[in-house]
């Protein structure tokens, strides 16, 4: 049935949805990360969707967001200051981060809704036998 399609694709919305949400997490937690394993402050990262066969929604990638600078701060005391006494911090910005928290939220929260939907005709429909 075509029905069940609904479950698939509400399903990896969700799951796709939970990992952009991890990605922004990550992004929050390291908003202050100077110094990383391959060199340089953190790098901003952003998950990118595509279509799924099912016509769902699956992740294509997680990519380094490279349209936004890094931010340089003069401090001359810190461990990772260049020899002028800037440090270059993640492209980070905590308030963009937070907007799209707030939309991965509300677009994992309408994917249950859609569930809960699906699921409620489907019990309708199997009550209309009983009646």
């Amino acid at each position: 049935m075509k029905i069940f399609r609904n479950f698939d694709v509400s399903a990896s919305a969700l799951t796709a949805e939970r990992l952009r949400m991890d990605i922004i997490s990550s992004n929050v937690a390291n908003a202050d990360t100077t110094r990383t394993q391959g060199g340089g402050p953190y790098r901003r990262k952003v998950v990118v969707f595509e279509v799924a066969k099912n016509g769902g929604v699956r992740v294509n990638r997680i990519q380094e967001d490279l349209s936004t600078p890094s931010q340089l701060i003069y401090q001359p005391e810190h461990p990772d200051a260049n020899a002028d006494g800037w440090v270059e911090y993640p492209n980070v910005v905590l308030v963009n981060e937070m907007v799209d928290m707030l939309a991965a939220t509300r677009a994992y929260e309408a994917n249950i809704a859609a569930l809960n939907a699906t699921k409620s005709m489907m019990s309708s429909a199997l009550n209309i036998g009983r009646e």
